[in-house]
């Protein structure tokens, strides 16, 4: 019974905080775009001319509405997944298509927080457990929130790398308190920051930025803090490219995607780091017993 009340409980805080997360990548994009304005740097007008509405409103101002009607969005309208499932994914008001970028992090964040809790290594037992777990569901929500926008702009917003390294560090803190081997701990997170953000620090210098994005490298930064395990750290690398194997290449041979076309590498990281913190070590045991068997 105390385990169904918990995954109840995951699933609205969930739910609630995807919404959270979709609401703020709007907000994100649309700071962007008038940065990039006031810069005088390439920008998109239809598109600044439809977000700069929720631009310059204090907090208690700041209302969610519809981005083509202008709507504001009543407390009915905000239910996560009840309301756009009532509303077929439509306005209230304009009637407008509201599309399912929205949905989709809701969704994503509902099952992140549930299987986070059911694949938790070692079950959540001490309260050094508990802290981890909770760090690690706001790092969740700050990966969803740069995986949906760097899936849609190509771009990963500084705001949000820096959340995710500052988690990060926090994690690698408890961990630290809870071993007692500060040192070691410390260690281990500057060898898995080396692997995923160094890595890529590499081949962006190296490439003078065509192959991957400096948001990549400041990503990794975040995601190896977490990590805190050079073994893990590898394995997300190589699960990242598999990933983007899987992806790219069948859509090349589609001729879906060309050779020059811009892949978003950010979520590619994002979902070999999570598959890596729940099954690295079973993968890495895995190999070395397949390995051994030669």
């Amino acid at each position: 019974m105390n385990q169904i009340v918990v995954l109840i409980a995951l699933v609205l805080a969930g739910a609630c905080l995807g919404s959270f997360a979709g609401a703020t990548v709007w907000r994100l994009r649309a700071k962007q775009l008038e940065k990039d304005k006031k810069n005088k740097e390439s920008y998109s007008p239809k598109e600044y001319d439809r977000l700069k509405k929720l631009l310059n409103k204090s907090s208690l101002q700041d209302r969610s509405v519809c981005l083509e009607c202008s709507y504001k969005l009543r407390w009915y309208d905000l239910i996560p997944v009840v309301s756009w499932l009532s509303l077929k994914g439509k306005c209230r008001n304009c009637k407008h298509p509201i599309g399912t970028f929205e949905l989709a992090i809701e969704l994503g964040m509902i099952v992140f927080f549930v299987l986070s809790y059911l694949l938790w290594p070692g079950g959540i037992v001490t309260n050094y457990d508990a802290v981890q777990f909770v760090l690690w569901l706001i790092a969740g929500v700050i990966m969803g929130m740069l995986f949906a926008y760097d899936s849609k702009w190509y771009l990963l917003p500084d705001s949000l790398t820096i959340a995710l390294a500052v988690v990060g560090l926090a994690m690698v803190g408890v961990t630290a308190a809870e071993t007692g081997e500060t040192a070691t701990t410390l260690l281990n997170a500057v060898y898995s920051v080396g692997i995923l953000a160094g890595i890529y620090a590499i081949i962006f210098f190296a490439s003078k930025g065509r192959w991957v994005g400096f948001g990549d490298v400041k990503l990794g930064i975040g995601l190896g803090l977490l990590m805190m395990s050079w073994e893990l750290a590898f394995i997300a690398l190589f699960l990242a490219n598999l990933l983007g194997c899987l992806i790219v290449i069948p859509l090349m041979l589609a001729k879906k995607l060309k050779r020059s076309s811009h892949i978003a590498f950010g979520p590619l990281l994002i979902s070999g780091t999570i598959l890596a913190w729940f099954f690295g070590w079973q993968i890495l045991d895995w190999y070395l017993s397949a390995f051994s068997a030669f």
